[in-house]
């Protein structure tokens, strides 16, 4: 008979020991590597993947099924998905929905698709709720700093001029002639979904791959991830956490089933500049990148959408405010790595 462990050796919920090279052989994007485990595999189940660019990132698709026409067709169906959300709610596209808001919102109504109305409105709840410290409305600090292009900061006027204007505050989510509209109230307001989007996007490419008739398969979208069912080797999801300062390492790795996680960190995006790193993730208080010792965090959440923005909000704080906020604000929700 086997003895369980004391609870003070047990492992935490989600977590492993780190895996050698032999037992991790992964595909991934982004923060995340999937691991592909050489093991028996159930019989008759097979792995079929894609990788596609989409929503400025990676989009990986997996899924295990014994029909691999089947599997690519659910593929099919999850992508277009993906590509349909972008489409609609990007702002580097003068003619996406947030692309057309946020250059005329200011000016009068511009209609926007339910589904665009479903994210903003998700979008100033956690603003709301977080007292700014997530706010959507701060795309114009986003395009001033330009992480991915610059190689110094902007000038201080100019960040100061964006800085704690609590913006979220000037959009409106209304109606007119019964369709969904956008509204902004200040000239300053630019809309970026970028910490909401593609969970919202993983989420809708789930639900996409279930009315296929899939219930095996992982999506990660640039580091938000959602895993369904289990791997090929019927045990659940094993996803390691990249190291942000060298991608070929793990920091960490996780079961998933059922369940997403969405890490944000200093992945990329980012220039160093007087012995600073200067990331993507702003500070809408100071209207320049949030000044932390951390690099990344990782939150799991029942679903994508949830997982991205609060790991979008809290990414910043001291480990122990983060798991202290993230109970007031989404109490199944749980933060698995802050490093």
């Amino acid at each position: 008979m086997k003895h369980a462990e004391p609870a003070d050796r047990r492992e935490a919920p989600f977590e492993r020991r780190l895996p050698g090279r032999r037992e991790f052989v992964a595909f991934g994007v982004g923060a995340f590597a999937v691991a592909l485990a050489p093991r028996v595999v159930r019989r008759r189940q097979q792995r079929v993947h894609r990788t596609v660019p989409v929503m400025g990132t990676f989009a990986e698709i997996a899924v295990v099924h014994r029909d691999r026409r089947l599997a690519q067709g659910a593929i099919d169906a999850a992508l277009g998905v993906l590509a349909g959300v972008d489409r609609s709610m990007t702002r580097f596209r003068p003619d996406s929905e947030i692309g057309r808001a946020n250059l005329m919102a200011a000016r009068a109504a511009v209609p926007v698709s339910a589904a665009t109305a479903t994210v903003v409105a998700a979008a100033l709840r956690w603003a709301n709720r977080t007292d700014g410290a997530f706010d959507p409305a701060v795309g114009r600090a986003i395009e001033l700093w330009d992480v991915g292009n610059r190689h110094e900061p902007p000038s201080h006027d100019a960040v100061v001029r964006l800085a704690g204007q609590q913006l979220h505050r000037a959009v409106e989510v209304g109606r007119s002639g019964g369709q969904p509209v956008l509204v902004y109230h200040e000239k300053a307001v630019g809309l970026d979904l970028g910490g909401i989007g593609k969970g919202y996007g993983v989420d809708r490419a789930v639900d996409a791959l279930r009315e296929w008739g899939i219930r095996n398969a992982i999506v990660n979208v640039g580091g938000d991830l959602y895993a369904m069912g289990t791997s090929e080797q019927d045990e659940p999801w094993r996803v390691g956490i990249r190291s942000p300062d060298d991608p070929s390492k793990l920091i960490r790795t996780i079961e998933v089933r059922d369940r997403a996680v969405a890490t944000s960190g200093v992945y990329e995006q980012y220039f160093d500049w007087h012995g600073r790193r200067f990331h993507h993730l702003l500070d809408p208080a100071t209207g320049e990148p949030r000044r932390t010792s951390e690099r990344t965090v990782t939150i799991a959440a029942a679903d994508c959408m949830t997982a991205d923005a609060a790991a979008t909000a809290l990414f910043g704080r001291s480990p122990a405010s983060m798991k202290q906020e993230l109970a007031g604000l989404e109490p199944a929700a749980a933060v698995l790595h802050v490093g």
